[in-house]
């Protein structure tokens, strides 16, 4: 069965929020004109967002992390993005000689062992890599929900990042059915994973399919207690916060 027969239906007020979410999209582009990034996980929720912007030729450049880890089917939407929508996507990788480091020390099922491992490989793979996405721009568009966990509960549609910089979440009063309908509707290319039930999708090591009654995000990181279930991306780190997972790492960025 595939995801948009399983999630997609009309929910009241779906309009309205396709709506509203443009419109965050619009102060973003004409807040911090040729500054603004959406970094896209290649998820659902951002392949929404993508759209909106190709669909509206909004001038919000398209990023995304390649940690090189990612399922082959995550990275076939890079292609699909460009050929579909006539767009580039800037691809930011990890720093090679950090990975190579990395793994000659702890090995490559290191995020097994501990979560301050774990969180090292997250740090190498996409926070590293984000801060180049981040570092010429003004601001930055996320599909975070509000729906997709507790820790993201509280999401505002426009937000300060850790840095200052003003980050939007056009979707965070959508729910799981809403990405779906606009999926549906507006025929929009998807990770062929979310037809296998991994509703949010990761690093392939940190992704796993989730059973019926298991919260969203059940899939990811499931060897971790709940509260840990962040890799950093979108978590307002205090001052060292980070440094001890660079030091452990050995990071040569």
């Amino acid at each position: 069965m595939s995801a948009i027969t399983l999630y997609a239906h009309a929910t009241a007020g779906f309009d309205a929020r396709v709506a509203n979410a443009l419109a965050v999209l619009q102060r973003a582009a004409t807040a911090h004109p040729g500054r603004v990034v959406q970094a896209t996980s290649l998820g659902a929720e951002d392949m929404v967002i993508t759209d909106l912007i190709a669909r509206h030729a909004l001038p919000i450049a398209i990023g995304t992390l390649q940690t090189g880890m990612l399922h082959t089917e995550t990275v076939e939407l890079i292609s699909r993005i460009e050929s579909r929508y006539a767009l580039d996507v800037e691809v930011f990788e990890p720093v090679p000689t950090s990975v190579v480091h990395f793994v000659r020390e702890h090995g490559e099922r290191a995020m097994y062992d501990s979560i301050a491992l774990r969180k090292g490989c997250c740090a190498i793979r996409k926070l590293e890599p984000l801060a180049r996405m981040l570092q010429d721009r003004d601001a930055w568009v996320t599909g975070m929900r509000r729906e997709q966990s507790a820790n993201r509960g509280t999401v505002e549609f426009t937000e300060l990042d850790d840095k200052g910089r003003s980050k939007f979440n056009p979707l965070a009063d959508w729910s799981w059915a809403d990405v779906w309908q606009y999926i549906a509707v507006f025929e929009v290319p998807y990770n062929p994973l979310h037809d296998q039930f991994y509703p949010s999708i990761g690093c392939a090591p940190c992704t796993r399919a989730i059973a019926v009654g298991e919260d969203f995000r059940a899939g990811r990181w499931w060897w971790e207690d709940e509260g840990a279930k962040e890799c950093g991306l979108h978590v307002h780190e205090e001052p060292g916060d980070l440094a001890p997972h660079i030091s452990k790492i050995g990071a040569h960025a």
